[in-house]
């Protein structure tokens, strides 16, 4: 299918390919960017999933469509190191790679949905299974974040959430955190989330900061919780405590994003329940350096978005 993009989003792994970091280094030139929105404007021979006008974007994963991720359809991420992205006007992406997106968002909100929105889904539907009720700690606010904090509350559960930033602990109640942690006044976060929850811990924990602050993790989840980990910003490895990790007797998940069966699964619960992803900004697309640098310099609350119209081209 020919794709007319309309708007993209922006995640901190873009950076990566785009400054060639690690195992995220292209090895030849490559379109960079994960995240995008865009309207069917053609159509090959057998496409017969979509009609042209439909919405769409592209799966992070093109292989993983439904199930458990495997070795054969953990392949080829959309964006780099080696398989191109959606930075352009016009992309030719399979039908078994794309899904429709909420009818109930606009492009510039519906382009934020692919990782880190899938990301969260699968993190707190698919592996946590929160249900009503339950407690779950949110590291963060950063875009997994922030998606986790509306997926708990549409499905019943009470979020706890952390920062070094008032002002964004602040926000993130206004968007229905029922307590929030500020990790650098408070540093004892497993001591404040144990006095939140009567001694109990927090049923669900969405691990996205990784290394070390695992061990809050594993001293904040009550017994046979489960913690779903997402984040490398605090680095690739730690000192772990063990000994926590089994008298808690808590299952510990890695999360890579999502299949597209669980990707339309979550456009259902967006539209059933308005669900509105966090913008932090907007930039043309002329202005991408300078949303890239915004982005690196970690002040944002929300999705940094890019927008491509004939006005901004």
């Amino acid at each position: 299918m020919l794709v007319k993009i309309a708007a993209l989003s922006l995640n901190y792994r873009d950076l990566m390919v785009i400054n060639g970091v690690g195992n995220w280094k292209p090895t030849s030139r490559v379109v960079p960017l994960s995240d995008a929105v865009g309207t069917v404007v053609g159509v090959g021979e057998g496409v017969d999933r979509f009609d042209l006008g439909d919405r769409v974007s592209a799966m992070f994963l093109p292989e993983w469509r439904s199930g458990q991720l495997t070795r054969e359809t953990y392949v080829n991420p959309i964006g780099g190191p080696i398989n191109g992205g959606m930075l352009a006007e016009y992309v030719v992406v399979s039908q078994d790679n794309a899904a429709r997106t909420p009818h109930s968002l606009d492009d510039e909100h519906a382009a934020t949905l692919p990782i880190a929105a899938l990301t969260a889904w699968h993190a707190v539907a698919r592996r946590s299974r929160v249900q009503r009720g339950e407690t779950v700690l949110i590291h963060g606010t950063g875009g997994v974040a922030l998606f986790a904090l509306q997926f708990v509350l549409a499905l019943g559960g009470i979020p706890i959430i952390t920062s070094s930033s008032d002002e964004k602990l602040d926000r993130a109640r206004k968007s229905g955190a029922a307590h929030s942690i500020n990790y650098k006044s408070t540093p004892d976060v497993a001591a404040e989330v144990m006095s939140l929850t009567g001694g109990e811990g927090v049923n669900h924990v969405i691990e996205t900061i990784g290394g070390e602050n695992l061990n809050r993790s594993l001293k904040a989840v009550k017994i046979g919780g489960t913690i779903s980990f997402v984040g490398l910003i605090a680095g690739l490895a730690a000192q772990i405590n063990t000994y926590d990790f089994v008298t808690r007797h808590v299952t510990i998940h890695g999360i890579e994003t999502g299949s597209r069966e669980m990707f339309e699964e979550m456009v259902q619960i967006i539209d059933k329940h308005g669900i509105v992803p966090v913008l932090d900004s907007t930039y043309p697309v002329q202005r991408i350096r300078e949303a890239l640098q915004h982005l690196a310099e970690g002040k944002h609350f929300g999705k940094v978005v890019i927008t491509i119209t004939a006005s901004n081209l």
